[in-house]
């Protein structure tokens, strides 16, 4: 049974996620504040962290920078702040993902399931995703196409990552919105997906106009090819 440790505050949210994340089979220890759980940490050890970014005593960064120093345990910040600063600082400092309130609990243990499975495959390239020319490194949240960096703003990387997280497999327009709709919120409908997705395309793609990467599957949604290649 995988060990979660929940650090968040607020008692409504820890009630709803401790009971979701058991009746999915995982372990749970709560804490609430960041004293507290710097001392767990010390005891205890988790498969995955999910961390509040504002706490009593000190922050989700604090918190992470300790889980970091300990080990290599995944981290997921469960934040109320959607600037693109402060979901690339956390991602800097080696989480692994990230979660805007409020969130649908569904979303929050898709993505825990998909950074558990990169972690489990161990190793320094647990952070590094490939896919044709494409290098991602989730642990930087940093893209490179052909050995060039490309940079991509926080909702285009999320975007990006749905698709990794995902590979091969067809994506309803209404899965992808689900995916970035916490990075951008009200403002990412279904109109402003397809601007996205052309966005990405143009930074990803060596011809944007037959994409060869993200790949439409018309009346569905969209695919990443497994083998593409930019």
């Amino acid at each position: 049974m995988e060990h979660i440790l929940l650090v968040e505050d607020d008692k409504a949210i820890v009630m709803g996620l401790t009971y979701s994340l058991e009746q999915e089979g995982y372990q749970v220890t709560v804490r609430e504040d960041c004293p507290s759980a710097l001392k767990v940490l010390e005891e205890k050890t988790f498969d995955l962290c999910l961390l509040d970014l504002t706490l009593p005593g000190g922050s989700g960064y604090d918190l992470c920078r300790r889980v970091k120093e300990l080990g290599d345990t995944p981290v997921i910040f469960l934040t109320a702040m959607d600037d693109e600063v402060n979901v690339v600082m956390g991602l800097d400092m080696g989480a692994d993902d990230y979660i805007t309130k409020p969130f649908r609990v569904r979303e929050l243990i898709s993505r825990i399931r998909s950074v558990l499975r990169r972690a489990r495959r161990g190793g320094e390239n647990s952070h590094q995703l490939t896919i044709g020319s494409l290098l991602v490194n989730t642990q930087e949240a940093r893209v490179w196409r052909q050995g060039e960096e490309v940079f991509l703003t926080a909702l285009e990387y999320r975007l990006l990552l749905t698709f990794l997280n995902h590979p091969g497999q067809v994506l309803t327009r209404s899965q992808l919105l689900e995916g970035i709709w916490d990075v951008a919120g009200d403002f990412v409908n279904d109109n402003t997906l397809t601007v996205y997705i052309k966005r990405l395309r143009e930074k990803l793609e060596d011809n944007p106009q037959t994409p060869r990467i993200i790949k439409t599957v018309r009346g569905v949604g969209y695919k990443l090819e497994r083998g593409a290649k930019a």
